[in-house]
């Protein structure tokens, strides 16, 4: 099965998605199933993980109601406070949808460098590995060592790295970033979602060569068993098309063999979000 493994959706808000500036016109309004379909066929994708772009509830009832419709969602990543006095009772309820397969928090949003170590998050984390559902680290480099704590503190936790901790790749920043990944690469709980460089290159002028050192190190370090391609669509749009980002990952990927292209665009994402 052929699954693009970051993706999001969105009735774009302009109070909601303030995030969205006026650098950004590119990905200023919806973005909905019916958009992303043709992109799929096109490539030879069967689905999607829907990734939640907003911190509420409603957020994540909001993709559980696009997958009712769509059956292209073969996986939900939502949001839940974890941080939450009520935090059993939301998964409690979360748990009634099998569609919903982890839950992600924006921590690259966060100032707080030890966000991830807080008591209250790690309470929370706790019990989402109770319930067996993974979690998505979104982080920046002021984050890496908590990141690092916190998988050590949590062993049994599926955890899966977003766009390759998301390296400077219009400053050429590489060693603290290599650095990062190597280390938590060696967590075997840990993997790595090849997702969302474009945007992280010069948007108007990159090249593949630029991603080459990038993609090649975390392959090394992750290995081909722990890695999954996510287009981080519609956010790639910014400098690139769909298409765009696939060429890099296949250019960067042509001695894979038969079985590792399988299980990099697709089989890898079955196997960590659990679909069936």
């Amino acid at each position: 099965m052929g699954i693009d493994a970051h993706q999001h959706f969105w009735i774009f808000d302009p109070v909601r998605d303030a995030w969205i500036n006026d650098d950004m016109l590119a990905i200023r309004h919806n973005f909905m199933p019916t958009d992303l379909a043709p992109l799929l066929k096109t490539n030879a994708l069967d689905g999607v993980i829907a990734v939640q772009a907003d911190q509420s509830h409603q957020e994540t009832q909001f993709l559980l109601d696009l997958s009712t419709m769509y059956a292209m969602i073969k996986g939900i990543v939502g949001w839940v406070d974890l941080q939450s006095e009520q935090i059993a009772e939301h998964l409690q309820h979360f748990s009634q949808y099998p569609l919903i397969k982890g839950f992600r928090h924006i921590v690259e949003g966060e100032e707080d460098a030890d966000f991830l170590m807080r008591p209250s998050f790690q309470r929370g984390l706790k019990l989402l590995t109770s319930y067996g559902y993974t979690y998505d680290l979104l982080i920046r480099p002021r984050h890496y060592q908590a990141t690092l704590a916190c998988v050590a503190e949590n062993p049994n936790q599926k955890f899966v790295l977003d766009h390759m901790a998301k390296p400077s790749i219009r400053t050429g920043e590489y060693d603290e970033w290599a650095a990062f990944i190597e280390k938590l690469a060696a967590y075997p709980n840990v993997w790595c979602k090849i997702s969302g460089l474009m945007t992280e290159a010069d948007w108007k002028a990159w090249k593949i060569e630029d991603f080459t050192r990038y993609i090649h190190h975390a392959i090394a370090c992750f290995g081909k068993d722990r890695i999954m391609f996510g287009s981080d669509w519609p956010v790639c749009l910014l400098a690139g098309s769909y298409e765009d980002g696939i060429h890099i990952v296949k250019s960067l990927t042509m001695d894979f063999s038969t079985a590792e292209k399988e299980a990099l665009w697709g089989g890898n994402a079955v196997e960590f979000y659990n679909i069936r």
